[in-house]
């Protein structure tokens, strides 16, 4: 199987199934004499970590990271860094009547006509345990954009459940298991999943992203649109369905002088009166907040009952057991945080390599 990397000057390849020894990735383009070190990573890890609430998969897995090479005494060298995280709680026997039946909504039956072979031990590389290793290479992303760049997430939507953004609060975010912005809502969205949980269901999420920081330039105006590269790599991640930048497709409902973010001269820097482009014009960064929304289907593995097909071609059902999250919106959010901050990266390494002059504000010289 191929195309397992992503990125440009800043490469990420992973690697690894849901029930192998390990899972990891390689990261290769970072510059050296960078601050990193195994405590540098594990937090964002210990974020994504399942079997932390009733919200999420019992999976217990610690996933300790390890850094086998590319840093020496703290500090990058400018060689790949290599990361390994163990699988140490895998319980294959719950997926054994998978190996001849196709999970729908899953990739099951995509895979086996593929590649006329699958591991269908939770999934195998299509499994969302792979994502740990995007969230460890979002790490070393995050010490390359540097402290004055800040990458966040929320969930803000559960179903068709939405929040109260008047009630907004990135503090409520760390301090509830759904990664959401409204306390209010957080609290009825707990007990309505717990619902669903019981019940043997799912549900699916909207998730919103937010990066500020960032100098204007970054990008490209033809083939590498920063925000197009954003929504591969969120695409990228298992379960997404949607991605929209700004105001998205609600921009569709506005007239052009709604729509555009009107522009005045403070001293010499150029202030926007709002963000309808999510901080993205003609594919290159404005300076302002990049914001990206992204929507995560229901989880496909459900013990209700589906009607699905064998590998012989004949028709059954399925009930998918083993340990899942009811909402995989939850833990996407420290997944695209990730994916979003590798891309970032990628993206300022290329626009200082070809314009390493460029200002690092939306600032023109006044007459």
């Amino acid at each position: 199987m191929s195309h397992n990397s992503f990125g440009h000057l800043f490469r990420v390849t992973t690697w690894g199934e849901s029930h192998g020894p390990a899972i990891g990735c390689v990261v290769d383009g970072c510059p050296p004499r960078i601050a990193l070190s195994e405590a540098d990573i594990q937090p964002w890890l210990d974020r994504r970590r399942p079997g932390q609430s009733s919200l999420t998969t019992q999976r217990a897995e610690p996933d300790s990271v390890r850094i086998l090479s590319g840093v020496m005494d703290g500090r990058t060298t400018g060689t790949p860094i290599s990361l390994l995280i163990d699988n140490t709680d895998q319980r294959s026997r719950d997926y054994g009547e998978l190996a001849t039946r196709f999970r729908p909504g899953h990739a099951d039956l995509t895979y086996h006509l593929k590649y006329g072979i699958r591991d269908h031990r939770g999934g195998g590389r299509s499994s969302a345990r792979e994502t740990a290793s995007r969230v460890a290479a979002g790490a070393v992303a995050r010490a390359i954009l540097g402290a004055g760049v800040r990458i966040r997430g929320a969930m803000v939507q559960m179903g068709d459940h939405h929040i109260d953004r008047a009630r907004w609060s990135w503090d409520a975010v760390d301090a509830n298991p759904l990664f959401c912005p409204d306390p209010v809502a957080a609290v009825a969205w707990e007990q309505e999943l717990l619902a669903i949980r019981k019940a043997g269901s799912s549900i699916g999420a909207v998730i919103e992203l937010v990066a500020d920081g960032l100098p204007p330039g970054l990008g490209a105006p033809i083939y590498a649109k920063l925000d197009a590269d954003l929504a591969g790599a969120i695409m990228g991640i298992n379960a997404v369905k949607g991605v929209e930048i700004g105001d998205g497709f609600a921009a569709a409902s506005l007239r052009g002088e709604h729509n555009a973010d009107e522009m005045r001269m403070d001293g010499q820097r150029v202030r926007f009166a709002s963000n309808h482009a999510g901080g993205i014009l003609g594919g290159i960064s404005t300076g302002q907040p990049i914001v990206l929304r992204f929507a995560v289907k229901p989880t496909s593995s459900i013990l209700i009952p589906r009607a699905t097909v064998d590998a012989s071609g004949a028709d059954t059902d399925i009930v998918t057991r083993g340990r899942h999250d009811p909402c995989v919106g939850i833990r996407a959010v420290p997944v695209g945080e990730a994916m979003m901050a590798c891309v970032l990266a990628d993206h300022l390494l290329r626009h200082r390599a070809q314009n390493p002059d460029a200002p690092e504000r939306a600032s023109l010289p006044r007459n």
